[in-house]
């Protein structure tokens, strides 16, 4: 069984945060330049506060008609943050995301943050997962094959 560790241990446990303080445009930019749709809200402990996502500005800012450059991220940030610890299955993490309809998740353990899944690392582990059992069965058949057959 694959877990939430199988994923950091191949992508890294790189943490990407920002201030509560931070304006949207200093998170946008973060976000932009490291290619990613999420950004944990962290306090000076590194404790999370909250994580503003693409949808948070969207849904948040854009749609609700908020303006003006200083908006903080604090403001619109999403602050009830569900988690899932290493040990997590990877079947777990997707029954989560999929029923909170959320599609990114902090990884704590031991009270640290210590990563970041998106619903596309648990989606490209999932498939990764199911290749590897596809791989097998065809192995198996290929020998039971051989086996009836009487061949080498």
């Amino acid at each position: 069984m694959q877990t939430v560790k199988d994923i950091l241990d191949a992508k890294g446990s790189e943490i990407i945060s920002i201030g509560p303080d931070a304006t949207l445009y200093e998170a946008l930019e973060v976000m932009a330049d490291r290619n990613v749709g999420a950004i944990l809200v962290v306090d000076k402990g590194n404790d999370i506060l909250g994580i503003f996502t693409e949808r948070d500005f969207a849904r948040k800012f854009i749609i609700k008609g908020r303006t003006g450059e200083g908006t903080k991220v604090k403001e619109i940030m999403t602050s009830r943050v569900l988690y899932v610890q290493p040990e997590t299955s990877i079947s777990d993490c997707m029954n989560l995301m999929s029923e909170k309809r959320i599609r990114h998740l902090p990884v704590i353990s031991g009270g640290k943050i210590v990563g970041l899944v998106s619903i596309g690392d648990v989606l490209k582990a999932t498939l990764k997962e199911k290749e590897s059992l596809i791989s097998q069965q065809a192995f198996e058949i290929g020998q039971l094959e051989r086996y009836i057959s009487g061949g080498p």
